[in-house]
């Protein structure tokens, strides 16, 4: 992703959609998903952090600490926030730094999706390179950050709950409730 990289379509400006919630509730693949249907570009914020720090995320909290990565996070989602027509997929605790909230909006339509705590446990189980996973207590440790985070994922609007769905099924939910052309022509 190049500084001043726009994505455009019959010479238009175009905005996002941006998927974002908590891990394992689909961001990644849905935003993958979509973004082949509509042929736009997707990113991946954990993705692009990774590649620009040169580690990957378990290293960058243990070896400079979460300060860092937050830090890392807001660099790439203020680029990220300049492109337009792309599909992009943040971390579970992107938005609730205001500044990632507000780059993110200005050009986007953010769309939250959740699940029921023991699936999401059901698809990261056994994905101890998340930072968040490294408690005793998996389940409980999700259900606190759900409840910390709850305020600021429904400031986005009504989230798209995953728990028992296909990603072809959110995505037609996405496309049900998201009028894709208004969005992505800006």
């Amino acid at each position: 992703m190049s500084e001043n990289a726009e994505v455009t379509v019959n010479g238009a400006g175009m905005g996002n959609i941006v998927f974002t919630g908590m891990m394992g509730t689909g961001k990644t693949a849905v935003g993958r998903y979509l973004a082949e249907q509509l042929k736009v570009p997707f990113y991946d914020l954990d993705e692009l952090i990774e590649q620009e720090s040169g580690l990957d995320i378990p290293a960058i909290f243990r070896e400079r600490g979460e300060v860092v990565f937050r830090a890392l996070e807001r660099t790439v989602v203020s680029r990220l926030s300049r492109l337009h027509g792309c599909i992009i997929a943040t971390g579970g605790g992107t938005i609730v730094d205001p500044e990632n909230l507000h780059g993110l909006r200005r050009h986007g339509e953010i769309i939250c999706l959740t699940a029921a705590p023991e699936r999401i446990l059901e698809r990261v189980e056994g994905m101890e390179h998340r930072p968040l996973l490294w408690h005793a207590d998996k389940l409980e440790r999700i259900r606190e950050v759900i409840r910390i985070r709850a305020p600021v994922y429904a400031q986005v609007g009504e989230p798209i709950d995953t728990t028992d769905l296909s990603i072809e099924e959110v995505v037609a939910l996405v496309v049900a409730r998201v009028d894709l052309h208004e969005v992505l022509k800006g």
